[in-house]
């Protein structure tokens, strides 16, 4: 990727041990999706965070997966009280046998305490189609546990869009929003779940050179884009099948700002605005 000399000084105050310049530091970058929570940091994770920090990415969102990872978001949370927001949901890769004992541990959860989005939910086909049903159910039921708590929902969507889009166009309302969380369709699915109140986030696919994403992407508004890494996976070039982090939200950025032509401040202010509108902070 060829950079600017503007664009390399960025980089080099983001990343290197120097002091940020005061222009940097105005930016505030937002990472919509991250797994913070992984054992792949359990090295390093305040170090991980703090970089990120460092490197003006200073709002990190975090998803669920299922029970067995509700106390390391909340563990996560109190590192960085001021930083971290939280997500509650079921992901639909586990959603298996017990899933209505996991759908009644996501209530009880919001029953218990303050979430900023219903999520990671939807319909994953990659691995076993077992499920289908189960997960179109799960994902349905927690938009409706999204739309009486008044929050927006995280979609998790692979190998499933016509699938996903099923159970979101029978759940189609003006209380319906969110993020199509690590958007990888065409033009036509953008524009689909654009109109049925999500913004599309993207992350490091954007970055790679068969992702096609990067094809389309000028032909959206930009107040229809969140960034996130949805880390420690989908690395963004040149950090490609490597362990992703929040840091690298910039580098997502920084692709942005070379597809509209905007100056990467732009795109720190436009995306980190669709991210306090979706989730309200």
């Amino acid at each position: 990727m060829a950079f600017a000399f503007n664009d390399f000084h960025i980089f080099f105050h983001y990343f290197c041990n120097s002091q940020p310049s005061t222009r940097n530091s105005k930016m505030i970058f937002t990472d919509t999706h991250t797994h913070l929570y992984s054992s792949q940091f359990q090295d390093d994770r305040k170090e991980t965070i703090q970089r990120a920090i460092d490197a003006g990415v200073s709002r990190f969102f975090i998803p669920s997966i299922d029970s067995t990872y509700t106390q390391k978001m909340y563990d996560l949370e109190a590192l960085f009280p001021e930083n971290i927001f939280l997500m509650m949901g079921l992901h639909p890769c586990y959603v298996k046998e017990n899933y209505l004992e996991e759908l009644a541990h996501v209530e009880a959860e919001f029953a218990r305490r303050k979430f900023y989005a219903v999520g990671e939910i939807g319909v994953d086909l990659f691995w076993d189609k077992t499920f289908l049903k189960e997960q179109q159910f799960a994902f349905q039921q927690q938009i409706q546990l999204a739309k009486k708590q008044g929050l927006a929902i995280n979609i998790h969507c692979r190998d499933a869009f016509d699938e996903t889009f099923e159970v979101l166009e029978g759940e189609k309302s003006n209380d319906l929003f969110g993020i199509f969380h690590c958007f990888t369709g065409d033009f036509s699915q953008a524009e689909r779940a654009i109109s049925l109140g999500l913004k599309l986030g993207i992350g490091g696919v954007a970055t790679f050179k068969n992702g096609k994403i990067d094809q389309f992407l000028k032909d959206i508004d930009l107040k229809h884009i969140v960034l996130e890494t949805d880390s420690p996976y989908l690395a963004p070039n040149p950090h490609r099948g490597k362990r992703n982090e929040s840091s690298y939200t910039v580098l997502v950025a920084q692709k942005l700002a070379e597809v509209y032509n905007l100056p990467i401040e732009e795109i720190a202010r436009i995306t980190t605005e669709n991210s306090k509108d979706i989730f309200g902070i």
